[in-house]
């Protein structure tokens, strides 16, 4: 088994027969692959590979327009504003005072109590939306 480093990166290579490259290992944050099958000639070819998840409990589409409606109000925003669950409160024009009014109005229309260290992690109006409703299954369990 022969290993060559290619930018950081190893290969490992393994020959059936001295003339035929069988397959090719590569560590590292791409992937190649090496075959010659007894050709002269030998293909190699990079496949980056980058997974995202994203998971969401998204909030329902009502507490998001409600928490969207409090954050207008508490910023003075226009009524045409667009203010959607991916706004953030600093792209709104809001300062950490007004984060605070926020968080006060959210409490005073949903009923409920966000603690401190809860109420500074909020920065947009989705994580807003999902921590409402968690408080509320929470207080209903």
């Amino acid at each position: 088994m022969a290993t060559n480093a290619v930018a950081g990166t190893s290969i490992s290579t393994r020959s059936l027969l001295p003339q035929t490259l069988a397959f090719s290992l590569v560590s590292g944050p791409r992937s190649a692959l090496i075959s010659s099958f007894g050709r002269k000639n030998v293909s190699f070819s990079w496949q980056p590979r980058s997974i995202r998840l994203k998971i969401s409990c998204a909030a329902k589409s009502e507490t998001v327009n409600k928490v969207c409606e409090i954050v207008k109000k508490q910023l003075a925003l226009s009524d045409d504003s667009n203010v959607t669950g991916e706004s953030k409160f600093a792209a709104l024009g809001a300062d950490s005072l007004d984060t605070v009014e926020i968080v006060m109005g959210l409490e005073e229309e949903f009923g409920i109590s966000v603690e401190e260290d809860s109420a500074q992690s909020i920065t947009t109006v989705q994580e807003a939306a999902d921590l409402i409703e968690d408080i509320i299954e929470k207080r209903s369990s």
